[in-house]
């Protein structure tokens, strides 16, 4: 449609002839053009959901410019002479001016955020100072135009002046930020020149302008319709942006000299005073980036509650130091735990940040020392010229343990620590931070196995003959990369027989050793830190797989494992919350499962962070209900919502009479607190018949189904359904 009407409008316009009923006709036609050019711009952010602003504010621009020159076309017929007919054209390009620069120049930023008003700002401030200055030229040079009134003169040179900063920039940007690879950006730039440049012409009744208006709506909604190319988001450049700013500035400052020492220019010094203080407004707006940009660093290499290097921080300080001759120390704290069950987590907190200052003094210049996590330390030392590595990692061990001598006031107790360190170190040669990590690590836990205190790293007897240490660096970057994956295990209503949930259980699709199973890595996960990413990624998966059978009416719940350290992240809570608002899950579709051995650990955080979950609404479920040793002293206090038998008992249910009571009294016991019960390792027929007489609510076991990916469970599902239908027929 636009096409055709573009079409006859460049025909109408390039065809010899005049007269009232052409130039109506041209109108007409023009209107038409403009008004399916914003049509298909709006439809374009409606189909565009990353881009929706980027249209919308193209849409409206197009709008402005194309009711300019239909305006100065009706002025140009009714003969109302060049400086009037102007001005409708100049208003459209000035209002039309920040909706094109916050959005066609600017789209590259950030497609999340595709207007920067700050950006904004300094477009205006250019565009002003190119008034200021062009104003300051034409009374220097005692230009005619100079003695125009200033209703006529102000709106043309400010026109002028917008477009060159316009397409000047729009020009530079896709070189700047590899938008050359998309062909919208030229298309856009070459539709929104072609209509800046058609106003003009029309203005001054020239027929041609309506043939290039034309032209210009076939490109800009040829970018509306091509298929968007996969070009990287940057953000904002403060380098450009502050030279930018810089330069409005000095043309500003110039106009104001040069209008205070010569011939007086109110409207050039009003137009160079606004720009100056623009431009400013971005340079103070860049300070204030810069400054949060530091302190955001700062963050990211800091141990919030040591202030000390973290990981990160450490891992930077080694690469740093290349060639330079350096010894690593990891210390790790013996019985640790301890200090938290006796006196709380709070007096464990205390007792690093001690540790953390009485350590402190061992840095030498270019030294650094850093929290990994939990009570673990590292120190990277650099090695003064003339000593060799190995006596100053001696020295560095004595020193260590010298420190942790003295006993530490901890909540008004004194407390004696001792702590196992590994040290590597290399003499010269480069070498991988993490590599250089894990030996210290390895000569850490021999240090801790033998009791010896400190160890220093022999290739010999620490070769990580087993690749475990290996595995928690590649686990580290897994995780990361997104080679975690689930399978999920139904859970079948005993009554009924019909599918009801599923367990969400992790795999890893390891690139070298194929699908490792949870045992082969969880426990690496856990002692190294690695359990709060790993849980956070299968919660996302999880979350968006349950939803996504939501959305097609299946309704599953999805339950997931809990770990120890999960259960003492107080952010937990907030993070599951945000996932289930993301994807529209409502929180009685996801079960959290805990172990009784894992509330124990430490009951008051774990109870603390239990009940936020509770009160997000999902359901807390008791994992290997009856292993543990204090099911019923913490039962009452939990808000929990479902328990699951151990397979330990369902495995027994139908040769040991013990078992047997147990189950039939805990689901006795569960109905009456109105919970559910869900039996795990279900794996014969006559084990099902049994827990269906005790009234199980649901079962889980290789009787149903193996652990299987999504596609594969919706199969196993379609014929599960289809025999239990049938059977009931």
């Amino acid at each position: 449609m636009v096409a055709v009407l573009a079409g006859a409008q460049v025909a109408l316009a390039l065809a010899p002839g005049s007269g009232p009923t052409r130039d109506l006709l041209a109108l007409a036609l023009a209107v038409a053009v403009q008004l399916a050019v914003v049509s298909l711009l709006r439809w374009r952010a409606r189909r565009a959901p990353g881009e929706r602003s980027l249209w919308h504010r193209l849409a409206t621009a197009m709008g402005l410019l194309g009711g300019g020159a239909v305006a100065a076309a009706l002025l140009v017929a009714a003969q109302a002479g060049a400086p009037l007919t102007v001005v409708p054209v100049s208003v459209a390009h000035l209002a039309a001016f920040p909706l094109l620069y916050g959005g066609m120049v600017l789209w590259n930023r950030d497609s999340a955020n595709v207007a920067d008003p700050s950006d904004t700002v300094l477009g205006v401030a250019a565009a002003l100072a190119v008034v200021a200055v062009t104003d300051t030229a034409l009374v220097h040079l005692s230009s005619p135009f100079a003695s125009s009134p200033w209703w006529q003169l102000q709106p043309v040179i400010m026109q002028t002046a917008a477009g060159l900063v316009l397409v000047g920039t729009a020009a530079t940007v896709p070189f700047i930020s590899g938008m050359h690879r998309d062909p919208r950006a030229w298309l856009l730039l070459t539709g929104v020149t072609a209509h800046l440049v058609a106003g003009t012409a029309i203005a001054t009744g020239a027929s041609w302008g309506w043939a290039v208006t034309a032209v210009g709506a076939l490109f800009v909604c040829a970018a509306a319709v091509v298929r968007p190319v996969g070009v990287p988001r940057t953000k904002t450049d403060p380098a450009a942006t502050t030279i930018g700013a810089f330069v409005v500035l000095l043309a500003s400052i110039t106009v104001l000299v040069t209008v205070s020492v010569g011939t007086p220019s109110p409207v050039a010094a009003w137009f160079a005073g606004v720009a100056a203080a623009a431009a400013s407004v971005r340079l103070l707006l860049n300070v204030r980036d810069l400054a949060q940009l530091t302190e955001s660093r700062r963050q990211a290499l800091t141990d919030e509650l040591t202030g000390l290097a973290n990981r990160r921080a450490v891992l930077r300080r080694i690469e740093e130091l290349g060639a330079e001759p350096l010894v690593l120390g990891v210390l790790d704290l013996d019985a640790f735990k301890e200090v938290n069950d006796g006196l709380g987590h709070a007096a464990g907190d205390e007792l690093l940040r001690l540790l953390a200052q009485r350590l402190q003094p061992l840095l030498g210049a270019g030294d650094v020392l850093g929290r990994l996590g939990g009570d673990e330390f590292a120190l990277v030392a650099r090695v003064r010229a003339g000593t060799r590595p190995a006596d100053h990692a001696a020295h560095l061990g004595l020193a260590l343990q010298d420190r942790l001598a003295a006993p530490f006031e901890v909540s008004g107790l004194t407390v004696h620590v001792t702590g196992s360190l590994g040290l590597t170190w290399h003499a010269g040669a480069p070498a991988a931070p993490a590599g250089l990590l894990r030996q210290a690590d390895a000569a850490m836990y021999d240090a801790k196995r033998s009791g010896r205190r400190v160890e220093h790293y022999d290739v010999d007897r620490h070769g990580d003959s087993s690749g475990r240490l290996a595995l928690v660096e590649e686990l580290r970057a897994g995780v990361q990369r997104g080679e975690l994956v689930l399978h999920h295990q139904p859970q079948v209503d005993v009554v009924t027989g019909r599918t009801v949930g599923v367990e969400a259980l992790v795999r890893w699709a390891h690139p070298t050793r194929g699908l490792l199973q949870p045992a082969d890595f969880l426990p690496l996960a856990e002692v190294h830190g690695l359990m709060g990413p790993l849980t956070d990624e299968v919660l996302t998966q999880a979350v968006a797989q349950a939803a996504a059978w939501h959305r097609s009416g299946q309704g599953l719940r999805v339950s997931v494992n809990l770990s120890a350290s999960n259960l003492l992240d107080t952010g937990l809570p907030q993070r599951v919350a945000g996932l289930l608002a993301a994807h529209d899950l409502p929180p009685s579709a996801l079960v959290l499962e805990v172990t009784e051995t894992v509330l124990l650990s430490d009951p008051d955080r774990s109870l603390a962070v239990v009940a936020a979950l509770a009160a997000l609404g999902t359901t807390v479920s008791i994992d290997d209900f009856g292993t543990g040793y204090a099911s019923l002293t913490y039962l009452h206090q939990l808000p929990v919502g479902e328990l699951k038998l151990d397979r330990s008992f369902t495995a027994d249910l139908l040769t040991d009479g013990r078992a047997g009571a147990i189950v039939a009294s805990t689901i006795r016991l569960a109905h009456q607190l109105g919970l559910r019960v869900v039996a795990e390792g279900v794996e014969d027929p006559a084990t099902l018949l049994h827990l269906r007489a005790l009234d199980c609510d649901e079962t889980q076991g290789y009787l149903h189904a193996p652990p299987l990916p999504a596609t594969e469970l919706e199969e196993w599902r379609t014929v599960h359904e289809r025999q239990r239908t049938g059977a009931r027929h």
